[in-house]
């Protein structure tokens, strides 16, 4: 695999880990001084452990589902480093908080070539919008769930 296919592999890998909370296999996507900045510098880390444990701590619980969708990438390689910028397309779903959010923006991280292949030295994302709605008061509920439903509709068809 080339750089390049290698390091759509490890964000999509990413995003995959992300949306499972698969958090021990995300952690590992990262070198050690990795650093992060959400929501245009808002969420701002240092270091891999804060990072995950950040993600954990806010999209961690059942009641959170997630759905990240990472495409066009941009990607430049510069020897041992490279650059990436991806478009990115979200939905969240909070039942415990009662909310629809959905929004796009731009990811614009860098890379680091090691032993072990590519990792990620730093992610973030800056907004181009972002929508919300309470999900009780649009009449909407969540009926298959990856953690509650074991990923089965509830919805019943003949």
């Amino acid at each position: 695999m080339g750089d390049i296919e290698a390091i759509k592999a490890l964000k999509y890998a990413y995003v995959r880990f992300l949306d499972q909370k698969r958090w021990d296999e995300l952690e590992q996507l990262f070198l050690v001084d990795a650093t992060a900045a959400y929501s245009g510098g808002k969420y701002s880390y240092e270091g891999r452990d804060a990072i995950v444990e950040f993600l954990r701590t806010n999209m961690g619980r059942d009641g959170f589902h997630s759905s990240h969708r990472m495409h066009h990438p941009e990607i430049t390689i510069h020897g041992e480093d490279a650059t990436g910028i991806w478009a990115m397309d979200d939905v969240n779903v909070d039942t415990d908080f009662d909310f629809y959010l959905s929004g796009a923006g731009f990811y614009e991280d860098r890379y680091r070539r090691t032993g072990e292949g590519w990792k990620i030295a730093h992610t973030g994302y800056k907004r181009t919008f972002e929508t919300i709605m309470p999900m009780r008061a649009n009449s909407m509920s969540v009926t298959a769930s990856w953690w509650t439903t074991g990923g089965q509709s509830s919805l019943e068809v003949q």
